[in-house]
């Protein structure tokens, strides 16, 4: 597959060390990385390279991954773009299923095309990217 024909991923995250880790893990199963390093950086991204698939902490400063992707589902350009959460704050005992359940209740979003609690189990976390962007492919 060609470099412009790789699919295009933004990873959107707040620590350094997670950023490496995913762009080391996606690079090496093919897909063109990007990166930010919050929300409000992570909007302008997607704006610019319109990537196939948003890989977005919950939880950053600057602006948080919910308002960014909210800003996300409610820009016409990125709407249809799938964004697959990643926190480390899952709240409620620890239990993800509580956030995830949360985000996917608002009324004004629809809810995302993944959910990840870290650390991210690796190979769950590549089986999710290839779904969704197999289900996405032109």
């Amino acid at each position: 597959m060609g470099e412009d024909q790789k699919k295009k991923v933004l990873v959107v995250d707040d620590e350094p060390d997670v950023i490496t880790y995913l762009e080391t893990l996606l690079s090496d199963h093919g897909y063109a990385v990007i990166s930010a390093r919050n929300g409000k950086e992570g909007l302008e991204k997607a704006r610019q390279e319109k990537p196939d698939l948003v890989s977005l902490d919950i939880s950053m400063p600057e602006e948080s991954g919910v308002r960014c992707y909210r800003d996300i589902k409610e820009d016409p350009d990125l709407a249809n773009t799938p964004v697959i959460m990643v926190t480390a704050v899952t709240g409620h005992g620890g239990d993800p299923g509580v956030f995830e359940k949360f985000i996917s209740s608002r009324k004004q979003v629809p809810p995302p095309d993944g959910f990840f609690s870290k650390p991210i189990d690796k190979a769950a976390y590549l089986e999710k990217v290839a779904e969704v962007l197999g289900s996405t492919s032109v």
